[in-house]
């Protein structure tokens, strides 16, 4: 239960589509003046070191934050769908506002790399807690939950260096049940982020019936659920099923999908079976801002030129009322 760790996977692409879209919701939902109540259901340890030994042994920081920012990338056999990348690789085209948003975040925590813009410079990267917490007011609150022993204590370490006192509340519980607690919140207006490692099968149906009880407690929170797109039928389920129950709970929703390579099996030199690690993920929103769709029809297919791996990259947005 306690072995994925996402120290090993910071800033990947999937961080890439996760974080941009992030805090393009934290941007739009702490414009209103009333009280906004965050809760995040799997926390980890809230930063996390670009240079240290987790993130250096799983290296998928250059596959993702690097690629974007170093405007690099091999290019394909082919053009990818939503690709406006040129035959040799360079990406020359402006970013999209909230990729410049998701990057001038990370030069906020990264002083020599906000100076030099150099990747060699970018050593610590936030997660969705710190991300998060960037956006609130003195109005707003923000409820952490993380199981980890290990991520539970970091996170704690790492929250308590804001001094952000009772405005951010730290718990080693299991964010599904805390929903329970907290919805509906006292001011009527709730963001609740969904990140579980689906490290283990049950993950998956969790996900959609807390979600499910979530929006019949407090139908007009933003529900936001990260999902990786594999070869499991589970991974392909919970997505349609999220769409079901925001139809049924007559609510609006948006699903975007970013995919950076073939999830196809191949092989290497000597016969052996190399797995491709993870191929797409997805972002599934129940109640978005109404300006988020716009938002991410212009960086989504940046992100596909920049970061995608083979012919394969694509990215998909559909929506819903």
């Amino acid at each position: 239960m306690f072995s994925y760790r996402h120290a090993f996977h910071a800033g990947n692409h999937a961080d890439v589509l996760k974080h941009t879209t992030l805090i393009a919701l934290m941007k739009y939902l702490t414009q209103k003046d009333t009280a906004l109540t965050v809760i995040d259901t799997h926390a980890g340890a809230g930063l996390y070191r670009l240079d240290g030994d987790y993130t250096e042994t799983g290296g998928e920081a250059k596959d993702g934050i690097f690629r974007l920012i170093s405007g690099q990338k091999e290019a394909p056999a082919e053009e990818s769908k939503g690709s406006s990348a040129t035959k040799k690789g360079a990406f020359k085209d402006p970013l999209a506002p909230a990729l410049v948003n998701y990057l001038d975040l990370l030069r906020g925590l990264n002083p020599q790399f906000a100076e030099t813009g150099e990747a060699a410079h970018l050593k610590i990267y936030p997660g969705s807690p710190f991300i998060e917490q960037q956006f609130l007011s003195g109005r707003d609150k923000l409820k952490l939950f993380e199981l980890h022993p290990t991520d539970f204590k970091s996170l704690s370490g790492n929250i308590e260096q804001l001094g952000v006192g009772r405005q951010v509340a730290v718990a080693r519980e299991d964010g599904f049940e805390a929903l329970k607690t907290f919805l509906p919140p006292p001011a009527r207006r709730a963001m609740v982020f969904c990140d579980p490692s689906y490290e283990i099968k049950s993950d998956y149906p969790r996900v959609s019936a807390y979600m499910s009880d979530a929006v019949k407690r407090f139908a007009t929170g933003t529900y936001v659920v990260w999902y990786p797109v594999i070869p499991r039928p589970e991974a392909h389920d919970l997505p349609r099923k999220l769409k079901t129950l925001a139809v049924k709970a007559g609510r609006p929703w948006l699903n975007a999908v970013l995919t950076v390579k073939s999830s196809k099996l191949l092989t290497d030199e000597q016969g052996d079976v190399v797995r491709p690690g993870l191929p797409a993920s997805g972002m599934f929103i129940i109640n978005p801002p109404h300006t988020l769709k716009a938002e991410l029809q212009l960086a989504l297919p940046q992100m596909v030129a920049l970061l995608a791996q083979d012919r394969h990259g694509s990215f998909a947005l559909d929506s819903g009322s």
